[in-house]
């Protein structure tokens, strides 16, 4: 299997401040990372720095063999970059089908998932139903769930490559961090979208990734195979530092 994302001994920070310090990680296509960390230790940056919003001081980053770190920010989305903020970034003053429709882009057979349709509201809508009985609402008047949901769907209708989660579950009550792990599965292992998922509930991702990393102070000290991270429960509470 062919990689997808090749990162190699990358730095990056803001401004002259270095947060990530020779970071080296390889996705293999339709996988699924998890990205897992102490709070501090450079997982949002790292996110952020594939999307184009640090300033990268060395290393490479190579998205399905395109130089990812030459690639403004404002043209990462077109290079298959679909990146959900902690942030979540909606737009709060148009409605969720405006917000969906003004951002679509049609699936095409070198970004889109070989033997999978491509996204469009209607199929963000069938995946979120909640999206479907809102679309005429105002992001503005949307839950904090439904405006995950709806962050999520806008990096869909990208039709990308990869898909950036970063902490999509945080501050969500359990019902809708159910849902949106359903979805997440249904994305990344049926749909065979490749995905980078930082989460501060680790047992919750390492169920529906195929990889995990752990960075502490902006560098990879572990990596392997989530299902591994996931049956060592004590090797998982020593490298967050926090038991779970």
């Amino acid at each position: 299997m062919s990689a997808l994302l090749k990162v190699e001994n990358l730095s990056a920070g803001y401004g002259e401040a270095v947060v990530l310090n020779g970071v080296s990680v390889t996705l293999d296509q339709g996988k699924t990372l998890a990205l897992l960390g102490r709070n501090g230790t450079g997982k949002t940056t790292f996110m952020n720095t594939l999307a184009g919003a640090t300033r990268q001081h060395g290393g490479s980053i190579t998205l399905d063999g395109v130089a990812l770190h030459k690639t403004p920010l404002h043209l990462r989305a077109a290079a298959g970059i679909g990146w959900v903020p902690q942030e979540r970034n909606i737009f709060k003053s148009l409605t969720v089908d405006e917000n969906l429709t003004a951002v679509a882009r049609p699936g095409r057979a070198d970004r889109a998932v070989a033997g999978a349709a491509a996204w469009t509201p209607a199929r963000v809508y069938e995946l979120f139903p909640r999206l479907a009985e809102r679309k005429t609402n105002l992001g503005s008047q949307l839950s904090g769930g439904e405006q995950q949901m709806l962050a999520v769907g806008r990096a869909l209708v990208l039709n990308p490559k990869l898909l950036l989660l970063d902490e999509p579950l945080e501050g969500l009550a359990p019902i809708i961090v159910q849902e949106l792990l359903r979805a997440i599965g249904r994305i990344t292992r049926e749909e065979g979208l490749s995905a980078i998922i930082v989460e501060q509930h680790p047992q919750a991702i390492l169920a529906i990734s195929d990889q995990a990393a752990v960075l502490d102070r902006g560098t990879v000290v572990h990596a392997g195979t989530a299902r591994a991270l996931l049956d060592q429960p004590e090797l998982l509470d020593k490298l967050l530092g926090v038991a779970r």
